[in-house]
């Protein structure tokens, strides 16, 4: 179904229509500034969606240098910060377009391990993250502003793996 939709890059003159889906989608609404700030960060990890030459969704991400959740190494990780489809577009495969585009784009600076947060109740999510090969790490409780408990899910870039190694982090 992808012939219907088409994924690029982020271009400034996007912020408008991605500011609008935020606000029309998500509980939690950013600034143009906090957009913009993870664009010059990370703009090829910053992706839209267009159909009919319409933004119909995107993904920003960053780059954050930390502990392995997989083990004790220090790693580059891919943070998934917000992704949001409008609602008329859901369910078309427009959500997991971005966020492979995303991963991809996170790779290109060297992130070997993806994570994000997401509300414990937004099933729809979860079920698209876990397709994807993320898993629940751990739960942040009242980590949104509203008080609701987020699930902290995170994934390995299987690719920067060699074969037959088994993974020796925890669960």
């Amino acid at each position: 179904m992808n012939e219907s939709f088409n994924i690029r890059q982020f271009r400034p003159d996007d912020i408008k229509q991605v500011v609008s889906i935020n606000q029309r989608a998500l509980p939690e609404n950013y600034p143009d500034q906090f957009f913009m700030g993870l664009h010059y960060h990370a703009p090829k990890a910053f992706f839209v969606a267009e159909y009919e030459g319409e933004v119909i969704g995107y993904i920003m991400c960053r780059i954050e240098r930390g502990i392995s959740g997989f083990g004790r190494m220090p790693v580059k990780k891919g943070h998934i910060v917000s992704v949001a489809v409008l609602h008329t577009m859901r369910n078309k495969g427009v959500g997991t377009a971005l966020i492979t585009a995303g991963m991809e784009g996170m790779k290109s600076y060297g992130a070997s391990e993806f994570f994000l947060e997401v509300r414990k109740t937004n099933e729809e999510a979860i079920g698209v993250y876990e397709k994807l090969g993320y898993s629940v790490r751990r739960v942040l409780r009242g980590y949104y502003r509203d008080g609701e408990d987020a699930y902290l899910m995170i994934k390995k870039d299987e690719s920067s793996q060699e074969e037959g190694l088994a993974d020796d982090g925890p669960d």
